[in-house]
């Protein structure tokens, strides 16, 4: 691996496993021998208020926060808020976005109005763009909350670490009752990529 950091951005609504996401990440590079720095705001996170999970990965990391314009990877739980980080990205960023609607508490209380052209919005944006129906994938899998492992299942396949190192990270973070169904679901998002 080069010097360079790797910048990896989850974000969605709170309730959506985004920093399990992150720690899942973080785990898998940290198991890899590599330094990582994360940082997360969890914010009005039980009230459906947005989340952010930040990961740098790389020889030596020294900061947790991504600078603007230099995020590699955009992981995004919800269409919309791709739109809201966009300052972080640039042209190469890669963005996985989940098909997914969710009015956050900004937009169900109309304080914002969530945006017809969400779509359009995002192929203008967002040259490498992957739109994901994660969340039809987990309904399909009988379980809505593992729309994270899907989405994390189609990073992987993105990245350099190998599939081995992805599912010991899951056995390590996840309970064991929810393992068979997380394992499943990242299969799903792995065969995506």
């Amino acid at each position: 691996m080069s010097d360079k950091i790797t910048n990896v951005l989850v974000v969605g609504v709170g309730g959506q496993g985004i920093i399990l996401a992150g720690e899942i990440l973080a785990m898998v590079a940290m198991n890899a021998g590599l330094d990582v720095k994360k940082s997360e705001v969890h914010g009005m996170a039980q009230r459906g208020g947005s989340v952010n999970s930040q990961v740098r990965i790389g020889k030596k990391v020294f900061s947790p926060v991504i600078p603007d314009g230099e995020v590699d990877i955009l992981l995004s739980f919800e269409k919309l808020e791709p739109l809201r980080w966009i300052e972080g990205c640039n042209k190469k960023t890669i963005a996985l976005v989940n098909s997914q609607k969710i009015h956050s508490l900004t937009t169900a209380t109309s304080l914002q109005q969530y945006p017809e052209d969400v779509e359009d919005e995002l192929k203008k944006q967002f040259k490498n763009l992957h739109y994901v129906p994660a969340k039809d994938i987990a309904e399909e899998l009988g379980n809505i909350r593992v729309v994270n492992v899907i989405l994390l299942g189609l990073m992987a396949k993105m990245m350099d670490f190998p599939k081995q190192a992805w599912i010991k990270a899951l056995k390590q973070r996840l309970p064991e009752k929810l393992i068979p169904i997380n394992m499943k679901a990242f299969e799903r998002g792995y065969e995506l990529g």
